[in-house]
C-alpha cells in the first residue's frame, strides 16, 4: 500500500511536470474587459515624484524576467499581444530615456510618440484601490525555545499540486489545485486548512520549520505580507520568502472583524488588526482561523521576491491580478502617499504620481480594480503599507509596435 500510495504521488507529479514544460512557450490571455486603449488625447501627464534611480532598478528585474521566458511568449493588452521580445524593447527604450535625465516635458514626448497606453477599467468610477505591503522584521529564533514556541514552516513534503489541464482541454486554463493524499482512504483531497495545520501536533514531520517567532500574530502577518526579516537576537537578520499556500482561499480578517463590529470600516488598518489581536489574545485563534489559506517560507539569502522570481523595489513595484494583467510591464500611478514627516493615519495625504513595474500578485488581489504597493521596509514603509487604502488609476504602457 506504500509503494502504490508513493506511485500514485510520483504521477501526479509527472503530471504537474508534464504540462508545466508543454506550457513554456505560451500567451499570457487575460481576461477581456481589464485594460481600454487610450488615445493620444486622452494619455494623463505623466509626471513622476521619485528619484529614477529605483525606477531603473525596478525595470533591470523585469528585464531578467523577460529574458528568461521564451521571446515569442505572448502578454495580452486589451485585444493586442506583444511578445517577451517586445517587452524587453519596451523597457529598454524607456530605461535609455531614463538615463539622460529627461525632464517631465521630454518624458511625457518620449511616450505620446512611442508608446501606446492602456488604463485598467477599474472600478465604476474607472478607480483603483491602492493598498500597500512591505518586509516586516519580527524576533526570532532558528530553533524552538522559550518565548520563541511559533513555527514558520517550509513547503510540506506531503503538498502538491495538480493541473487539470493535463487530464483534458476542457480545465484549461484554470487553477492548479493544491492537495495531499489522505493516508486512511488514499484519496486525493484539499490541503489542511489553517485551523488544521495549527492543529496537528505532529506537523513538524511533514513540513520542516524555518524559524521560530516570538508572536502568533507576528506569524500571521508575516503570511500576509509574502516575505519578511527575523532578528535572530544575535545581529543576523534571516530573509524568508513565500514558499507555497495550502490552496486554501484567502478570507479577510479585517472584513471579519468589520463585519463583527469590533473594529469600524473608516478606522480599519493593519495597525488597528494588531491592536485588537494583542488586546483579546483568547480570540486570536477565531479571527486568525477564519482565513483558512496558509502560507509556506524558504530562506533567502536576498530579496525580497517578487511572483516573477525577481527583486521587488520600494514603491516601483507593484502586484495586481496575475490573471487580467501583463506581468513585468510598465505602469504608470496615480494615488496618494503620506508624508514621511508627518505620518498621520486620518490625515489627508498627498497626491502622488509616479512609474511602477507590475511584478507581483497576491491572493487579496483580485480583478482590475486593485492594486497593492510594494513600500520596502523600516517605519515608513510599514506605516504606508498599515494605513494605504486610497482610490487612484493605473496606467500600462509598451511601445507602439512600429516604434520597436
Amino acid at each position: 500500500m506504500v509503494l502504490k500510495h508513493k506511485k500514485r504521488i510520483c504521477l501526479m507529479i509527472i503530471l504537474w511536470i508534464f504540462c508545466g514544460c508543454t506550457s513554456a512557450i505560451r500567451e499570457e490571455k487575460k481576461e477581456a474587459g481589464a485594460l481600454k486603449k487610450l488615445k493620444p488625447e486622452e494619455y494623463p501627464a505623466f509626471m513622476d515624484h521619485m528619484d529614477y534611480q529605483g525606477l531603473v532598478d525596478s525595470i533591470d528585474n523585469s528585464l531578467i524576467y523577460f529574458k528568461k521566458v521564451p521571446a515569442e511568449r505572448q502578454y495580452t493588452y486589451e485585444n493586442e499581444t506583444y511578445t517577451a521580445g517586445h517587452m524587453i524593447r519596451s523597457l529598454e527604450v524607456f530605461k535609455a530615456c531614463l538615463k539622460t535625465e529627461p525632464s517631465t516635458k521630454g518624458v511625457n514626448e518620449l511616450i505620446k510618440d512611442r508608446f501606446v497606453v492602456y488604463e485598467t477599467t477599474g472600478n465604476e468610477n474607472s478607480e483603483v484601490l491602492f493598498t500597500g505591503y512591505y518586509e516586516p522584521t519580527y524576533e526570532g529564533r532558528l530553533k524552538k525555545s522559550e518565548g520563541y514556541p511559533f513555527p514558520i514552516f517550509s513547503k510540506p513534503n506531503d503538498l502538491f499540486e495538480i493541473d487539470l489541464s493535463a487530464f483534458s482541454e476542457q480545465y484549461k486554463g484554470h487553477k492548479r489545485l493544491t492537495a495531499r493524499v489522505n493516508d486512511a482512504t488514499k484519496k486525493v483531497v484539499p490541503y489542511y486548512t489553517r485551523k488544521e495545520i495549527t492543529g496537528l501536533d505532529d506537523f513538524h514531520k511533514r513540513a520542516e520549520p524555518v524559524a521560530w517567532l516570538k508572536s502568533k500574530v507576528d506569524g500571521f502577518f508575516l503570511e500576509i505580507q509574502g516575505s519578511g526579516r527575523v532578528d535572530l537576537g544575535n545581529g543576523d537578520l534571516l530573509r524568508v520568502h513565500y514558499a507555497a499556500s495550502n490552496g486554501r482561499a484567502y478570507s479577510s480578517v479585517g472584513k471579519y472583524l468589520i463585519d463583527k463590529n469590533e473594529i469600524s470600516k473608516e478606522n480599519m488598518s493593519m495597525q488597528a488588526i494588531r491592536q485588537w489581536l494583542e488586546a483579546h489574545p483568547e480570540r486570536t485563534d477565531e479571527v486568525l482561523n477564519y482565513n483558512q489559506s496558509y502560507v509556506f517560507f524558504n530562506k533567502e539569502t536576498d530579496g525580497p521576491y517578487g511572483s516573477l522570481g525577481v527583486k521587488v523595489t520600494a514603491f516601483r513595484s507593484v502586484a495586481t491580478d496575475s490573471g487580467l494583467l501583463p506581468r513585468g510591464a510598465l505602469c504608470f500611478m496615480q494615488a496618494q502617499l503620506p508624508d514621511k514627516d508627518a505620518m498621520e493615519p486620518q490625515k489627508e495625504w498627498k497626491k502622488a504620481s509616479f512609474f511602477v513595474l507590475n511584478q507581483d500578485t497576491g491572493g487579496a488581489i483580485k480583478g482590475p480594480a486593485r492594486a497593492d504597493l510594494f513600500c520596502g521596509n523600516g517605519n515608513y514603509a510599514e506605516f504606508t503599507a498599515g494605513y494605504m487604502k486610497h482610490y487612484g488609476r493605473l496606467f500600462f504602457l509598451v511601445l507602439k509596435p512600429e516604434k520597436a
